[in-house]
C-alpha cells in the first residue's frame, strides 16, 4: 500500500511538471523501478499514466485557445505513424550511441534556452506555409518514433522544435506539444497493452493522481505564461540530460 501511495505522489508531481514543460518521465520511471517493477513493464505502465496526464492537459490547453488545430491536422498523423514504427522496429543504431546523441541534443536545448533572452517569450507565429508545415511533419514523425521506442526528453524536443519552426511562445508551444505527446503516448500505450506490458495495479491509481497533477499544472502554465514555463523548461531539460549522463558513466 505504501508503494502505491508513494507512486501516486510521484505521479502527481510528474504530471504537474510535465504539463508545464515536459520531463515528467524523469520522475515516474525511476519511481516505478524503485517500487520493484520489472524493467520490461516500466515503460508500458508509465505510458498508461502519461497518456492520462497528457490527455487531461491537452483538453485544457485546447479549450484555452492555445492550440492550432489546423497545424495539428498536418502533424498528428505523422506522430502516430512514428510512434507505431518506434514501438515495433528493431533499432539498427547502437543504444550507447543513441544515448550520447540524445544527451548532447538535450543539453544544447537546455543551455541555449537558458542563455537566449528572447526564445519563446513572445508569440511570433505568422501563419502556416509549405516550409514550416514540411519541417513540422518531419519533427512530428521523428519525435513520434523516438517517443515510441525511447522517450526521455520528448516533450522538451517538441516544445523547442515548435518554437524554432513556428515562432510560438512557450505557452502555445506547450499546448500543441501536449496534444502531439498524447498521440504518441496513447499509440505506444495500446501497443504495450496488446503485448501485456502494463502492471495495472500501479497504473490505474497512479493515473488518477497524474490527471489531477496535469489539471493543476496546465492551470498554472496558462495563468503564469512563458515567464514561468521557460525556467522550468530549462531545469527539466538539464535534469533529463543529467540523468542520462549519470546513466552513461555509472
Amino acid at each position: 500500500m505504501l508503494k502505491i501511495i508513494l507512486l501516486c505522489i510521484a505521479g502527481f508531481v510528474a504530471a504537474f511538471v510535465d504539463s508545464i514543460a515536459g520531463g515528467g518521465g524523469l520522475i515516474t520511471v525511476p519511481a516505478y523501478l524503485l517500487a520493484g517493477l520489472k524493467p520490461s513493464f516500466v515503460l508500458g505502465t508509465n505510458k498508461f499514466g502519461a497518456a492520462c496526464g497528457s490527455f487531461t492537459s491537452s483538453l485544457k490547453f485546447a479549450k484555452s485557445g492555445k492550440v492550432n488545430f489546423k497545424l495539428l491536422g498536418f502533424l498528428v498523423p505523422f506522430t502516430l505513424i512514428g510512434a507505431v514504427i518506434g514501438v515495433n522496429v528493431v533499432l539498427n543504431i547502437n543504444e550507447a550511441v543513441l544515448n550520447i546523441l540524445v544527451l548532447v541534443m538535450i543539453m544544447f536545448i537546455g543551455i541555449y534556452s537558458m542563455f537566449s533572452k528572447t526564445l519563446g517569450v513572445e508569440n511570433k507565429f505568422k501563419g502556416l506555409n509549405n516550409k514550416n508545415i514540411f519541417l513540422g511533419i518531419i519533427l512530428a514523425l521523428l519525435l513520434g518514433f523516438y517517443d515510441g521506442f525511447f522517450g526521455p526528453g520528448t516533450g522538451s524536443f517538441l516544445i523547442f522544435g515548435l518554437i524554432g519552426i513556428f515562432g510560438y511562445d512557450f505557452v502555445h508551444a506547450v499546448g500543441n506539444a501536449r496534444i502531439l505527446n498524447f498521440i504518441s503516448n496513447i499509440t505506444s500505450l495500446i501497443l504495450f497493452a496488446i503485448n501485456g506490458r502494463i502492471f495495472y495495479t500501479y497504473a490505474i491509481p497512479v493515473s488518477i493522481f497524474m490527471i489531477l497533477g496535469a489539471r493543476l499544472g496546465t492551470k498554472v502554465a496558462l495563468n503564469k505564461g512563458s515567464k514561468l514555463i521557460k525556467p522550468i523548461f530549462v531545469v527539466m531539460s538539464l535534469a533529463v540530460a543529467g540523468k542520462m549522463l549519470f546513466g552513461l558513466i555509472s
